[in-house]
């Protein structure tokens, strides 16, 4: 969530116009750019979204080689201009954007209002300028003032900052959120993420923990709060920039799902000598923890690690953690988050490693915070998605874990080398099977149309399956905004079988598997009462096609590649069913890509 975009180049203007408009993704409410021509501080922010924004600029005062930019989510203060960044000090000579939560922010706000600095926003972010303005008023350089106010904040902060003090730098610092630079002959660039400078570079750097960075004309700086120097080692970018683009689909979520079988692919290279690294970390207990789709990854394996290694793991949502008063101690935490810069994550994470736990990160950002704190780390290889609702992200994950578990089995000799061998074949036919699935998306665009008129659905597995129906539930609810839970079947005449009425959506994930006989019984529960019954089933299975009003099949699979596989028609409903609704899938509402508040 929140964006940052920064560069000093010609044609500042209109790329750092166009690099916002290229982190749109991330979800926000506000926007807000900060150019320096000459001895002038131009400052303009509303909020809103991007295109409207430009339409009330005045492009003759849109001048100048150096800029920062900011896309906004509201955490602190509502959505207002007033709230959006950048934000300036009493003397508007300092412009500052700013990701994180500062978390003593009223401390040092007050200790500056008593002070006789003015404040025009109700943001926590404010008091970074202010207080970068109270020690250059003390004679410290602009640069020894950010590093004493970074010193003084507590919490997350990714920042940029440029002032008419020092007209030709671009400051920036990062603790805790996302935050990268880029070189080339175009110019230097910060930014959120990487395909916000793409279009200029390829040469990218992931900005360290807790490092101060200086950008100047053909030169970036990187150093510590103390002054240390360190090298700075950009990394070639290979993915192609249309990855990060809709590649002529009608949105990024589609154009992602039908990139799942390319996703896999990469995914199933991940390198050997990574997996046994990580696979000889899990000692002790073991925890899965994640958020939203992450969990439901967490879930899933923790039945598949029962099944095929025998090995208990317990899953874990992320916020709830640190309240769970687990024992810690010679335990480990797999750590899983597409961004790798999950709040609610991260603070599991800090709390386990402060109780001795080892961790494992599993992303699909490398140098995100999460591989920083981790012990070993597993990078997903999704390539860079844009939409909200995680896809191929969720797929890339359960891969990566069943090979974690896979290594884990051969190594701890639970699983005998020729069942590896058979698994890991069945493994490599997955893009194919999803490509099947693909090909029949008509099918389920068909469907979509008839149940997007439904208000509420109910998503019903068993086994590993529940994590599937959860998933679903999540994908349905919060795209096309039709209320949808996730149940164990089982589970559902306990209490929510009492809202079934004729024609009540209900849609159960029955692969050929293990619980496939006792999920028939559910069905006829609910068709006894009316419900219009959608299955997920493997291809052939005619006893339940003949009980289901609609079906969808898959094809026949090793039981552990289910919860993959019947994934994909859940996906594809939630996005025809939104764009029949008229929601735009690729920005629900109320939601971010990456949450990185509490």
């Amino acid at each position: 969530m929140c964006g940052i975009f920064g560069c000093l180049c010609e044609g500042a203007p209109k790329v750092l116009l166009e690099g916002l408009k290229r982190l749109e993704y991330r979800g926000y409410d506000s926007v807000g750019i900060a150019l320096i021509n000459g001895d002038e501080l131009f400052v303009e922010k509303n909020k809103g979204k991007i295109d409207e924004f430009i339409l009330g600029l005045d492009e003759a005062r849109l001048k100048g080689e150096i800029g920062v930019g900011h896309t906004r989510w509201a955490t602190h203060g509502a959505p207002s201009k007033e709230n959006a960044h950048p934000h300036l000090d009493c003397s508007k000579r300092i412009a500052v954007v700013h990701n994180g939560v500062l978390e003593n922010f009223l401390q040092i706000k007050e200790e500056l209002l008593k002070k006789g600095h003015i404040f025009s926003s109700r943001t926590d972010s404010e008091v970074i300028p202010h207080l970068v303005e109270e020690y250059l008023n003390e004679g410290l350089t602009l640069k020894e003032a950010l590093v004493k106010s970074m010193e003084r904040v507590k919490g997350s902060a990714a920042i940029a900052m440029i002032s008419t003090v020092e007209p030709e730098r671009i400051y920036c610092y990062r603790r805790e959120s996302p935050l990268i630079v880029g070189i080339s002959e175009r110019g230097v660039f910060c930014a959120s993420d990487i395909p916000a400078i793409m279009p200029y570079t390829r040469r990218v750097m992931v900005v360290p923990d807790d490092r101060l960075v200086v950008l100047e004309r053909g030169s970036i700086q990187i150093e510590d709060l103390r002054g240390v120097m360190y090298k700075t080692e950009f990394t070639e970018v290979t993915w192609d920039l249309e990855l990060a683009e809709k590649g002529g689909y009608p949105h990024f979520m589609i154009k992602e799902i039908f990139e799942q079988p390319r996703a896999i692919r990469d995914t199933l290279k991940i390198p050997t000598i990574f997996l046994d690294k990580a696979a000889r970390l899990l000692t002790g207990r073991i925890y899965l923890t994640g958020s939203g789709t992450s969990y439901h990854a967490c879930l899933s394996t923790s039945y598949t690690a029962s099944d095929l290694v025998g090995i208990e793991m317990r899953p874990m949502i992320s916020s709830e953690f640190a309240d769970a008063l687990l024992s810690l101690e010679s335990s480990t935490v797999i750590a899983v988050s597409q961004s790798g810069e999950t709040a609610d994550t991260l603070n599991a994470v800090k709390h386990a490693k402060s109780k001795g736990a080892k961790i494992l990160g599993i992303t699909n950002t490398l140098g995100s915070s999460i591989t920083t704190l981790s012990d070993a780390y597993i990078c997903t290889q999704s390539g860079p998605e844009i939409g909200v609702a995680a896809t191929k992200t969720f797929l890339t994950q359960l891969v990566a874990l069943d090979l974690l578990l896979l290594r884990l089995g051969l190594i701890s000799g639970r699983l005998s080398e020729s069942a590896h061998r058979s698994i890991t074949h069945e493994l490599e036919a997955l893009p194919g099977m999803v490509e099947q699935i693909l090909r029949r998306a008509d099918k389920i665009r068909d469907l979509a149309l008839k149940y997007s008129k439904k208000e509420n659905a109910f998503f019903l597995g068993r086994g590993a399956n529940v994590a599937t129906a959860l998933e679903g539930a999540l994908k349905l609810k919060e795209i096309s905004y039709i209320h949808a839970e996730g149940y164990p079947a089982g589970e559902s005449k306990h209490g929510p079988i009492s809202l079934i009425e004729p024609n009540f959506l209900c849609v159960f994930i029955a692969p050929r598997d293990r619980t496939r006989e006792r999920i028939i019984g559910n069905i006829m529960e609910m068709k006894a009462r009316g419900a219009e019954v959608f299955s997920v089933i493997t291809e052939g299975d005619d006893e339940l096609k003949e009980i289901s009003d609609e079906y969808f099949e898959v094809p026949r699979a090793n039981e552990i590649l289910y919860p993959i596989i019947c994934t994909v028609p859940l996906q594809l409903l939630a996005y025809y069913a939104a764009t029949f609704r008229g929601f735009d899938p690729d920005r629900p509402r109320n939601l971010a890509k990456s949450v990185t508040v509490l």
